[in-house]
């Protein structure tokens, strides 16, 4: 036969279920009280999980966008020029590289495996009546290797236009899309730039927005064509460049490259030290790393806000409690007067506390899943919802309510039963 079990074995269980039934009752019998305290929790657990998730979403979207286009390559970008009235016009913008330095390092630079030079420009592109300013870049035949960038439809030039300086041109598809319509097969149409004409050779695939620059909004000419009818031949010696990119078998060996490009175009350009360099390299690598870094940097800031109105609906809740204390006071004088203990109304009115925040960071937790799945949806990139993000929300409730809980509960436990009772 079963041993009978002793009357107090479940003394626990049911104490602590009777607890939290005595708390959800008082807290739903002020509705409206109980919602305004529940708000700042709400909103800092909410702002903590949507604003982490947001910054990730964005940090993970842009470091795939510039992997898209390589992260093995690193730029080379020509000196900034000044006005008369000493305005620097930006790097890139002297003439202080030419397309035989571009040549010069593909032979030259082991750790390079593949360079294409550009010349760029703004201009703007008629196709019947439409007129729109875009990028136009005179570039070789190398770029969309180095650049991990293909023609969609049709094909890129060929050597022989480049040779010959052919007007042909490779739109952008944001291009074809504002000139010709997302439908329509361009290849062999005629364009118009700077009043001369162009023939549709292809579209190249899409590849987004990296670093403030639609890749889809502009066109590609040959450079020969570019620097002879659209620019001009500027540089004292060769055609002159804003730039060039240059490919490295991995990202390793950025470093190594990096290193040979600067010695070989200072021994070209004679800059020798103390002179400053008249180009500038930019890290693929370091872009995402100094990318990745402002937004962490900025993701912890806004966190740190967040975790403020946290403790705001904390205050928010020990003032309530407080309250809850004052009006309740004969309450308490009667389940005193009739055997309760302090540590029994010490528990309940820290589980009153304590259903407040935890309901409220689970309210916060769904309504700040909702924002970033909301504004990943609108704005386009991955939604990423960590798990660290909702545990550390949910354990800051908590603690958030038992600590704003402990002072009111603590009052409540040590009133004087005679004098809780013949208060009005």
């Amino acid at each position: 036969m079963p041993k009978k079990q002793p009357p107090h074995a479940n003394t626990n269980a049911v104490s602590t279920a009777e607890v939290v039934g005595m708390a959800a009752e008082s807290l739903w019998n002020h509705k409206l009280r109980t919602g305004l305290t529940m708000l700042g929790v709400i909103i800092g657990i909410s702002s903590v999980i949507s604003i982490t998730s947001v910054g990730q979403g964005v940090q993970k979207s842009t470091e795939q966008q510039i992997q898209a286009l390589g992260t093995n390559v690193m730029l080379v970008l020509a000196g900034a020029s000044t006005t008369g009235g000493g305005i620097n016009q930006g790097v890139g913008s002297a003439s202080t590289l030419t397309w035989e330095d571009a040549k010069a390092v593909a032979q030259q630079a082991p750790a390079a495996i593949g360079v294409t030079a550009f010349l760029q420009r703004q201009f703007q592109v008629v196709y019947g009546g439409q007129n729109i300013s875009t990028s136009v870049l005179g570039t070789d035949l190398y770029y969309s290797e180095v650049k991990n960038i293909r023609p969609q439809v049709g094909q890129f030039f060929t050597q022989a236009d480049l040779d010959a300086a052919q007007p042909v041109v490779v739109l952008g598809s944001k291009v074809r899309d504002q000139l010709f319509g997302a439908e329509v097969n361009p290849v062999g149409a005629d364009i118009r730039i700077q009043r001369q004409s162009y023939k549709v050779l292809g579209v190249m695939e899409p590849k987004g927005a990296v670093g403030g620059q639609d890749q889809d909004d502009r066109v590609y000419v040959p450079l020969t064509n570019m620097s002879a009818r659209l620019v001009g031949n500027n540089a004292l010696t060769g055609v002159s460049i804003n730039g060039f990119w240059l490919a490295a078998s991995n990202e390793t060996q950025l470093d190594a490259a990096q290193f040979q490009v600067t010695n070989l175009l200072r021994l070209r350009h004679n800059i020798y030290p103390p002179q400053a360099d008249d180009f500038r390299i930019i890290n693929q690598v370091d872009i995402i790393n100094t990318f990745s870094s402002v937004v962490g940097l900025f993701t912890i800031m806004v966190v740190a806000i967040a975790g403020i109105s946290l403790v705001v609906g904390g205050i928010g809740i020990a003032n309530i409690m407080l309250v809850s204390v004052v009006e309740r006071t004969k309450e308490i004088g009667i389940r005193k007067a009739v055997g309760a203990t302090n540590a029994a109304i010490l528990i309940q009115f820290l589980a009153e506390a304590v259903v407040v925040s935890v309901v409220g960071g689970g309210m916060g937790i769904g309504l700040g899943v909702a924002i970033a799945a909301t504004a990943a949806n609108i704005f386009k990139f991955p939604l990423i919802v960590s798990l660290w993000s909702i545990a550390s929300g949910f354990g800051l409730s908590f603690v958030v309510g038992l600590l704003a809980g402990v002072i009111p509960a603590r009052n409540a436990a040590k009133l004087d039963p005679i004098a809780a009772l013949r208060s009005e």
